[in-house]
């Protein structure tokens, strides 16, 4: 998961820099920002599944496997 969480934060300060970039009056493709917008959404969906697979993990015992 930490992974995860390291490559959703790396698209976020991705997507921040482009976007102060942008404020001063860089010229910034567009699909760059919706292109980092989307990887940081999708991190978070993966951050989701990986803490419900772990709990899920966790309930059924398998854990120790």
């Amino acid at each position: 998961m930490k992974i995860v969480m390291g490559g959703s934060l790396l698209w976020l300060v991705a997507l921040v820099v482009l976007l102060v970039l942008k404020a001063f009056g860089t010229e910034i493709h567009t699909w760059w920002l919706v292109m980092c917008g989307y990887g940081f959404a999708l991190g978070l969906v993966g951050v989701r599944y990986c803490r419900r697979r772990r709990d899920a993990i966790a309930r059924s015992g398998l854990q120790d496997l």
